[in-house]
């Protein structure tokens, strides 16, 4: 294998639109199978895992390869559905090029538009396959029309055209190339004809001058003019056809090995610190790993892309990222579950190796050491959180053990102690997706996890001044504890601040920092429902001390109560986090939406377009979100999806932080 012979790509796109489908009939066509598999047998070489049969849907991105022509295609079937977005950009991550599967009923989705932007963020090449254009209610011209409205006519552009429609759907022809066309459509064949010519003259000055005179292009110049437009990112070629029927899937293969790329098409690799090295045939080896998987049979699984070089079997990495030496056993080709040894493996090729030491996801691997470790994938962020605790008595330990596995091959796991409520939290992409890694604790680590709505992170601050003022004094028989406390509160915008005031020895100087300790201590509890007290400012005004009966505990207790007095009458407030949220809908939910947030305390800040979805920027109390993820799955048939991130606290509205406080004191009272 040579890099000139390497076309790797990703295939992602919207659930449903037939991507496993197309990729079974990709191993077909290309003899790495016997016969292509169905998603609904449960035979398929990508969705091989019991979860996916169960759902008859993608869980998991699957690595997959095969040769065609003279070309060796290394590829990833990635799923469609949003939750498992983690396993899309992992793929997208890596790959030189991307191939978006579109449904030619339901036209482009949230997930053609989500797979349309990762790759535009990526910066490489793209083209699309309408697929299932066999079935009822198919119609390639209306798809085709919704795709250039989102990105433009200049840059969507058919190279095959589908011959009949639904049923009668029979081949497809090639745009610049075929003479038959059928008359039926012989004006659309024409009008991008004329399209695709004009964006490959403008590929090259000296071809847009002979076109422009008239001249006629031979067939290699118009080749190589299209190759230049699809790599140069200037249009996106797409194809029609039907997986199933396997018709336009063997213009599509011609299409990935001629127009895609090579992995030399980018001459320079970005490494982790914004610098860029020069990308080699040869050289040293560089990988990145970019998914693990624990597999029940081999272990650890790590699946890497060479970026750079080449690797052999049977030699000494070092794993760039953690400063480890590691050994390299079999390199592994991948179809699915599947795996053939190898003993080399050049640049541009995905392949896996088992039983590394400690290899994790965004993790580089060289054949030598140094220090270029390439840039990491950037995953989202998670959605939702569930407190998890163990159904069992004394199994917490097995079930944080058991998610620590998990989210090492998943990086939309995301585990945290919440310090202010005291909760365990597993987040993750939504219900769905949390679901899924509850089930796998379950099957694969023999223990079974509580899912329960986490508790809101509050605050509390205050709106007014406030003065406390506390003697304690106990007498016990013998040494007794004495202390005086007098201090003023008051809000400050810049957070917590301590201010000794007091002159003349009031209170020693050896007992402030008892003080300041017994204040810090009350700030962890507020007086409402128990959280932290943020945003003041305590001056200690004045005191007493007793020679003899005064320690440092006796002031502790008598900062807290003094304290909890000038809270109190410094008119106290709950604070609520507030995320950012962006969602991304089809424009006709735009109602639901805005009318949903309206209901839900939110601010709509704006709203644009993006890769053909509306687009509404808004603001939310993180306590309205907690089901958000299936909500919008709800209100928009599946089609909808949001990101979110924390913007700041601000002050809950007095008739909803009432019912917050009723709750807890209600609470309170059954303990």
């Amino acid at each position: 294998m040579k890099a000139a012979e390497i076309r790797n790509f990703v295939v992602a796109g919207h659930s449903g639109s037939g991507k496993t489908s197309l990729c079974e009939q990709i191993l077909f066509k290309a003899k790495a199978i016997d016969r292509p598999g169905s998603v609904d047998a449960k035979n398929t070489v990508s969705d091989y895992t019991p979860d996916e049969h169960d759902k008859l849907s993608s869980i998991y991105a699957s690595l997959l390869n095969c040769k065609w022509q003279d070309k060796h295609l290394f590829f990833i079937d990635t799923p469609g559905y949003s939750e498992f977005v983690g396993e899309v950009v992992g793929g997208v991550g890596v790959a030189d090029a991307s191939l978006v599967v579109i449904d030619a009923i339901d036209g482009p989705q949230f997930g053609t538009a989500r797979a349309w932007k990762l790759s535009r963020e990526a910066g490489v090449p793209r083209c699309a396959f309408v697929n299932r254009l066999d079935k009822e209610r198919s119609d390639f011209a209306r798809t085709l029309e919704v795709m250039r409205k989102n990105h433009g006519k200049t840059v969507i552009i058919p190279v095959t055209y589908p011959v009949g429609s639904e049923a009668n759907f029979s081949r497809v022809v090639n745009v610049l190339f075929d003479k038959d066309i059928p008359a039926e459509i012989a004006e659309p064949v024409a009008e991008c004809r004329a399209l695709l010519m004009d964006a490959i003259a403008e590929t090259d000055e000296d071809l847009m001058m002979r076109y422009l005179d008239g001249e006629t292009l031979s067939d290699e110049e118009v080749k190589k003019g299209l190759i230049a437009a699809v790599q140069s990112c200037r249009i996106i070629p797409v194809f029609a056809g039907s997986a199933v029927k396997d018709i336009g899937v063997t213009e599509l293969l011609d299409g990935i090995a001629e127009l895609f790329p090579d992995p030399m098409h980018r001459k320079e690799i970005t490494l982790d610190n914004g610098e860029t090295m020069p990308r080699r045939e040869d050289g040293p080896g560089y990988a990145l790993v970019f998914k693990v998987v624990n597999d029940p049979f081999m272990g650890q699984l790590a699946y890497f892309k060479v970026c750079s070089g080449s690797f052999k079997s049977d030699s000494e990495v070092y794993n760039i990222s953690t400063g480890g030496k590691e050994r390299f056993g079999s390199i592994l080709l991948i179809n699915g579950k599947t795996q053939t040894p190898t003993d080399s493996l050049p640049v541009g090729a995905f392949a896996a190796i088992a039983k590394l030491k400690e290899a994790h996801i965004g993790n580089t691997l060289s054949t030598e050491a140094g220090k270029n470790e390439i840039k990491k994938i950037v995953f989202p962020g998670a959605l939702m959180s569930y407190a998890v605790t163990a159904a069992k008595s004394g199994e917490d330990e097995k079930i944080a053990a058991g998610l620590n596995k998990i989210a090492e091959c998943d990086p939309t796991v995301h585990l945290s102690r919440q310090e202010e409520t005291h909760e365990f939290l597993l987040s993750g992409m939504g219900d769905i997706h949390l679901g899924n890694v509850v089930k796998k604790l379950k099957d694969v680590y023999k223990a079974e996890a509580v899912l329960n709505a986490p508790k809101i992170p509050y605050r509390e601050t205050i709106t007014a001044s406030g003065e406390g003022h506390y003697r304690h004094k106990k007498q016990t028989g013998g040494a007794g504890q004495f202390a005086e406390v007098q201090l003023k509160i008051e809000y400050n915008p810049d957070g917590y601040e301590f201010v000794n005031a007091v002159v003349g020895g009031n209170i020693p100087k050896n007992f402030i920092p008892a003080v300041e300790k017994g204040i810090a201590e009350t700030l962890v509890k507020g007086p409402l429902v128990g959280c932290t007290v943020e945003r003041v400012k305590v001056t200690l005004v004045d005191g007493k001390y007793h020679p003899v009966d005064s320690n440092e505990m006796a002031f502790k207790i008598a900062a807290r109560m003094a304290f909890r007095e000038a809270m109190n009458k410094a008119k106290p407030v709950l604070l609520e986090p507030i995320q950012t949220v962006n969602i991304h809908i089809p424009e006709s939910n735009m109602g639901d939406i805005s009318g949903d947030l309206n209901h839900k305390r939110g601010r709509i800040l704006g709203m644009d377009m993006e890769e053909g979805m509306q687009v509404v920027h808004a603001e939310v109390p993180l306590a309205e979100l907690s089901r958000y993820a299936t909500e919008l799955r709800s209100m928009t048939q599946g089609r909808g999806s949001f990101d979110m991130e924390f913007a700041r606290y601000e002050q809950v509205p007095a008739n909803v932080a009432n019912e917050i406080i009723a709750k807890h004191q209600a609470e309170q009272s059954e303990e």
